[in-house]
């Protein structure tokens, strides 16, 4: 078994082999990226290669960048190493890498949820000797509801805010929540206004995506218009001029971590629902076993609680130290 196929760098995760880093946080010269979230696809390498549709989503947040891509499935070979993206349902064009040499071969998820959110290529399980993992939701205490459920309550609160004469105000990262939530949002309630941010990255997905209608708030979008509809924006908007100037209006926020108590208070909105783009507990150890693997590095998350539950289930699991974030940078995201 070659253990140093894949291994961990001040840089990144690094394939010797191929010389290469799959999503790494330091400027390098050829990186392999998952998604397009800021914690996993950084700026500054010289070259990136990623799954084909998520080309367009790189490029709208990291700008003129040198960039390759490849199908789902599709092998490539970099110094006799191969190479390919597979599903990770985590976003869409989110992928898991795989990479196979001498006979041996890993698999890094980046991030993935087993869910089908309906917006992207649903995760598919890859086989392999050794599986790095997050584990961002990797305790019992995470355990998602269907999301259907979750949609249906969405929208019962939009349609009795709105008959209080109040508008919604759902919270929802940029890149992929915000237009999970848009996808499912019941549009015979009223219409959906979108924060700048959202819309923009709205606007690069609907190449790819069928989304309902949106309308985007700009200086001149009278208060009288939007009262009783519902506003997606970024997180980061919470408690800005900008959204203070609708009110009376409702918050709510799209997160796993509404699943703690108390989670909904410390982050002072008025309504939370349990909606991850990351698996929960159960979702990960289905993940981990359907690739067959014998060794899992936990990365990014409950690292330690995750990697010593699979150690007594008799895998060889161990933590690695990454300066990937997961939904805790994604918060803070405005682009």
């Amino acid at each position: 078994m070659n253990k140093n196929l894949l291994s961990f760098t001040p840089r990144g995760i690094y394939c010797k082999p191929a010389g290469v880093y799959l999503d790494p946080w330091r400027p390098v010269k050829k990186a392999l990226i998952t998604h397009g979230h800021a914690d996993h696809s950084r700026w500054g390498h010289k070259q990136y290669i990623t799954q084909h549709n998520n080309i367009p989503i790189i490029k709208h947040r990291l700008g003129d960048i040198s960039v390759s891509g490849y199908n789902y499935g599709e092998s490539f070979r970099i110094n006799n190493v191969e190479f390919s993206f597979h599903p990770a349902g985590h976003i869409p064009g989110a992928s898991q890498i795989r990479v196979s040499h001498k006979g041996e071969t890993w698999v890094f998820t980046g991030d993935y949820k087993v869910t089908d959110d309906h917006i992207s290529t649903p995760f598919e399980p890859v086989r392999c000797h050794s599986f790095i993992t997050e584990c961002t939701f990797g305790i019992p205490a995470f355990n998602w509801r269907p999301q259907k459920e979750v949609f249906d309550d969405m929208n019962t609160w939009w349609a009795a805010n709105q008959k209080e004469g109040r508008t919604s105000v759902i919270f929802a990262y940029t890149l992929g929540k915000a237009q999970r939530v848009l996808k499912h949002l019941d549009t015979s309630i009223g219409k959906i206004y979108t924060h700048g941010a959202v819309e923009k990255m709205t606007a690069v997905l609907r190449e790819q995506l069928e989304l309902p209608e949106t309308h985007l708030i700009t200086r001149e979008t009278d208060k009288k218009e939007v009262k009783g509809n519902l506003i997606l924006a970024p997180p980061s908007t919470h408690g800005t001029v900008w959204l203070r100037r609708f009110a009376p209006f409702v918050t709510g926020t799209a997160s796993g971590w509404m699943a703690f108590r108390g989670a909904r208070r410390r982050r002072a909105v008025d309504k939370g629902f349990v909606l991850s783009d990351h698996a929960d507990w159960h979702g990960l150890l289905d993940a981990v076993k359907a690739t067959g693997c014998e060794k899992v590095i936990t990365t990014h998350g409950y690292t330690e609680i995750f990697s010593r539950y699979l150690r007594e289930q008799g895998y060889d699991a161990h933590p690695e130290a990454t300066q990937y974030e997961g939904e805790n940078l994604e918060a803070n995201e405005t682009e």
